[in-house]
């Protein structure tokens, strides 16, 4: 049986939580909007920050937008938007101003964000990621929602003027749990085997005691070493599936790959241990 995530914020999962890649999207002044979350293994979140690989967007000090405040189509919850912005402050309207004319002649919206965004993001040239219905301000989502792409658009939030860009659009990705038996099963499948790709994610020590044929190893505390290039070494199109020793490291790493753009992904619920259980019982358990 499978377990959807599909529908789950960013920041919904008490045991994990993308926070620990992202950075609030708020005036600097403001101490919680430079607290990052730090419920990813400390190596994990240690090193997306340092490697700057971690896509900031807006989180806990901004109130949630409900169906209410939308304006878009329905289609909109399956949507995903790729939004760089910069933020100056409400008071700042000459600066605004000129930022607005430099923009129509030609200049780059992140450039500028670099030089005068008063958003953390701004380290990022103003990039947000990769963000969905729900996670933003009611203001900055109407925008985002109904801007057309590449163009420069403007809004006001109760944070200051926003000159925001959507870059790319695409379908919402997925995630999902596979229990032990269903994925048993899909594994006798040689079509299935080609079709999809396997990762896990324990440390090596751990792969000796028990493993299954046909995952790759990529060990949750060497993630400075395979993480920066995942999508050279996996394909986000395919089917990605991943195993840990209990199931919590692999839905760490399974919600980073869905802000690394991979289009479905399977957490296998209760790890090798479960699956050395339910499945296939001439696995070690450890």
């Amino acid at each position: 049986m499978l377990r959807a995530y599909s529908n789950l914020p960013s920041i919904a999962s008490p045991a994990i939580s993308i926070c620990a890649l992202k950075l609030s999207l708020c005036p600097p002044q403001s101490s919680s909007s430079r607290r990052i979350a730090t419920t990813f293994a400390p190596s994990l979140s240690q090193t997306l920050i340092s490697s700057k690989r971690f896509l900031p967007i807006m989180d806990h000090p901004y109130p949630r937008a409900s169906a209410s405040h939308s304006t878009g189509s329905s289609h909109d919850a399956g949507r995903e938007l790729l939004v760089q912005h910069l933020l100056v402050k409400e008071e700042d309207k000459d600066l605004l101003f000129e930022l607005q004319k430099r923009l129509v002649r030609g200049e780059d919206l992140s450039d500028l964000a670099v030089e005068y965004s008063v958003c953390p993001s701004k380290d990022e040239g103003g990039m947000l990621g990769w963000v969905r219905k729900g996670q933003m301000v009611p203001e900055f989502e109407e925008a985002a929602f109904n801007a057309p792409l590449n163009k420069v658009v403007k809004c006001k939030t109760q944070f200051g003027w926003h000159l925001l860009q959507v870059l790319s659009e695409r379908e919402e990705s997925v995630l999902e749990d596979i229990q032990p038996e269903e994925l048993h099963a899909k594994l006798q499948d040689p079509v299935f085997l080609e079709d999809a790709q396997f990762i896990d994610v324990r440390e090596p020590h751990e792969v000796e005691r028990a493993s299954l044929s046909g995952f790759q190893v990529f060990p949750l505390q060497q993630f400075g070493s395979w993480g920066p290039e995942i999508t050279t070494k996996l394909d986000p199109q395919k089917d990605t599936y991943v195993l840990c020793h209990h199931g919590m490291r692999s839905l760490q790493v399974a919600k980073w790959l869905q802000t690394q753009g991979f289009r479905k992904i399977y957490n296998i619920a209760g790890g090798i241990h479960a699956y050395a259980v339910k499945a296939d019982q001439s696995i070690p358990t450890y």
